[in-house]
């Protein structure tokens, strides 16, 4: 398995982990809050899903920037590699 696999692999996994995981966060503004405890107090659901979508919408900034990162140097090594692999030559 080479870099790329692995920390294609481990990415995923932490993204997995992070989504799948049912931990309270307390990532709400006191609005949305107070909103989901009373829809939740009168037997509604609308708020089960509230911190599991604001965690998944935060990720995907930091998920485009790693991915764009990650491009970049893998065409700079490419780049890299082409260069320092041509003969030189004698003129």
């Amino acid at each position: 398995m080479n870099a790329s696999h692995r920390i294609l692999l481990i990415t995923s996994l932490v993204l997995l982990l992070v989504l799948g995981l049912d931990v309270e966060a307390l990532a709400q503004c006191p609005m949305c809050k107070m909103s989901a405890e009373s829809n939740l107090k009168d037997g509604g659901s609308a708020g089960q899903g509230l911190n599991r979508g604001i965690l998944y919408m935060l990720s995907v900034p930091y998920l485009l920037v790693f991915g764009l990162g990650f491009l970049w140097w893998k065409n700079r090594r490419r780049l890299a590699d082409e260069i320092y692999s041509e003969p030189f030559s004698d003129n």
